[in-house]
């Protein structure tokens, strides 16, 4: 099997800077907006959470029930996980 090695062209590494320069400054501002970003990281998590959901009730949920219980979920573990700081380090807050 021969392999062939493809040269990038111009438009791949225009594309490739452009997105390693918002990926860049959208890192940088991620202080000004937390709760987007933590909004953003919950709707990923939930693409992983849901389908698990669905595959798990043998398609008795519709999607949308599905989602709705990962995010539910989601919000369960971060409840938790923030009064566990909150208990046992209670000066930062």
């Amino acid at each position: 099997m021969k392999l062939v090695h493809k040269k990038p062209s111009i438009s791949d590494s225009n594309i490739s800077a452009r997105t390693i320069e918002t990926v860049v400054e959208i890192l940088s501002e991620w202080h000004r907006h937390k709760f987007s970003l933590y909004i953003f990281l919950a709707m990923c998590l939930n693409l992983i959470l849901a389908p698990v959901v669905y595959a798990a009730t043998d398609e008795r949920l519709s999607h949308f029930q599905a989602w709705s219980l990962g995010l539910l979920g989601l919000t369960a573990v971060a409840l938790s996980i923030y009064l566990f700081f909150v208990m046992f380090v209670p000066e930062r807050f």
